[in-house]
């Protein structure tokens, strides 16, 4: 069993009090323990260690120990060290409830500090987002948003719950929009979700057994989620280059696992920006069908290339069922209209469907039929084109921006659509330390760590957030910053 590390102290008794120092030392520990800062089997530091941090001698703290394990509040265990052991001293005490031990107990892990404070950060006023994988506001189709919420305010007569698997009228309207990218699909193997990541949470759920592993590129945005963690699965990352993953690298792990499964972003990869060649993706798919290896495809970034040439998803290739794709119009629309999709075989959206049920009681009917509103009418598609245009346009002034100012010092890949370039500088570069003057100068960074399996002196940089002339001037900030 993995040991508990010790309790952190930062608090010295004052020695210049009329309450003995021992005293003090007990109500600093039942306060802790009564306002559940310390929980029941949390491991107190050594004696000697204790001592240190107060300030103190051995006799005071042994003094002090005596006391607390008088008070059935600690215990001292062969090879398990001083423990908290009982809260019952709360019963002496007037605190309020600590909803400490509630907080920890969920099965939910928590996020990386790291990615918390970035999540916090971006909606902090006057801050450039140089990472974020949102598209800039300004680039919101308010025309046709509201020539789309009109031509619906005069047809709606009612908003219940929609279908299990979501509204027919937009499964129709996805499945003609799916064939122009090649996945021939009926409606019946299409469910609606709150957005492809409430998919990963259904797929996380319930069709993934405890201690299964899910392999996945390495860097990738999965890893800067816990959900898969939480549900007890191994994430396993797998390299890539400049085709795309390098899927002969899962064999010799595959054997160890019982239970796996692939979750791959092979358009516009989520953080690298990295596309996967057609030839890799066929070689990909039979590596899979001969190993029965079942497919997550997140294609959040599909509809965002910017030739002609699109890539086709894996999907479109998929002749055994091997494939569950994930759809999504938070990355090419809008964020918070919460509409993705899942399509599958039949007996896995039955059964994604009914998990979704018992979640949510379905996603937001008006949010369904606004979407649709917008496939039907055509509307998507030339918005689509329009946008594609312009992510391009700034594509080109990040690498232009690059080129002049970082190309001595790091190097990047150039992706052909999506959001993001993958930066990598080429000398040893504190990227914490980086991160957080980079704050102080008011641009926010999304370190490569957070999204990686090892540490990597890696940025990922979003040029869809930020116009031409701010994502130029924040990188020029950026250059003085590493300068200095």
């Amino acid at each position: 069993m993995k040991r508990s590390r010790p309790i952190q102290i930062d608090w010295q008794p004052d020695k210049k009090s009329q309450l003995p120092v021992y005293r003090q030392i007990v109500q600093y520990v039942c306060d802790k323990v009564a306002n559940g800062e310390w929980a029941i089997g949390s491991r107190l530091p050594s004696q000697r260690a204790l001592a240190e941090s107060f300030a103190v001698n051995r006799s005071t703290i042994s003094t002090a120990i005596d006391e607390l394990t008088s008070y059935g509040i600690i215990s001292g265990e062969h090879g398990a060290g001083t423990q908290i052991v009982s809260n019952t001293w709360s019963l002496m005490l007037p605190t309020s409830l600590s909803w400490k031990k509630y907080i920890s107990s969920g099965y939910l892990q928590e996020n990386n500090k790291r990615m918390q404070q970035i999540n916090r950060l971006e909606f902090a006023p006057d801050i450039i987002r140089l990472g974020t994988g949102e598209l800039d506001p300004r680039l919101f189709p308010q025309q046709m948003w509201a020539k789309t919420l009109q031509k619906l305010s005069t047809e709606i007569t009612s908003l219940g719950y929609a279908e299990p698997l979501g509204i027919p009228e937009l499964r129709q309207a996805i499945a003609r929009h799916m064939k122009k990218l090649g996945v021939d699909v009926s409606t019946k193997n299409i469910l609606i979700t709150s957005g492809a990541l409430q998919a990963l949470q259904l797929i996380a759920s319930c069709m993934l057994e405890e201690g299964s592993t899910v392999f996945t590129e390495a860097p990738t945005y999965l890893k800067s989620l816990q959900m898969f963690q939480s549900a007890g699965l191994n994430l396993n990352g797998i390299p890539m280059d400049h085709d795309g993953l390098k899927y002969w690298e899962i064999e010799k792990q595959l054997k160890k696992s019982d239970s796996a499964i692939l979750y791959t972003i092979p358009t516009n990869q989520n953080p690298t920006g990295i596309t996967m060649s057609n030839l890799r993706r066929q070689e990909l798919m039979d590596f899979c069908i001969k190993n029965r290896l079942p497919i997550i495809e997140d294609g959040a970034y599909q509809e965002l290339c910017f030739d002609d040439e699109a890539a086709i998803p894996l999907k479109a290739i998929d002749d055994n069922g091997m494939v569950m794709y994930l759809g999504s119009a938070s990355k090419s629309l809008a964020p918070g209209l919460r509409i993705g999709w899942v399509i599958a075989s039949e007996p896995v959206i039955q059964r994604l469907g009914d998990a979704k049920m018992q979640m949510d009681y379905g996603a937001s009917s008006l949010s369904q039929l606004v979407f649709a509103e917008f496939l039907n009418s055509g509307m998507y598609e030339k918005y689509l084109t329009e946008l594609k245009v312009e992510l391009k346009k700034r594509r080109d002034n990040a690498l232009v921006t690059l080129d002049k100012y970082f190309k001595d010092i790091a190097t990047w890949n150039v992706p052909v659509g999506g959001f993001y370039i993958w930066l990598t500088f080429n000398d040893e570069v504190e990227i914490d330390g980086l991160f957080e003057k980079a704050i102080d100068q008011g641009i926010l960074l999304n370190p490569g760590d957070v999204y990686d399996f090892k540490h990597n002196r890696s940025l990922r940089l979003s040029f869809a957030y930020v116009d031409c002339g701010e994502f130029t001037s924040a990188m020029m900030m950026l250059n003085e910053i590493l300068k200095s």
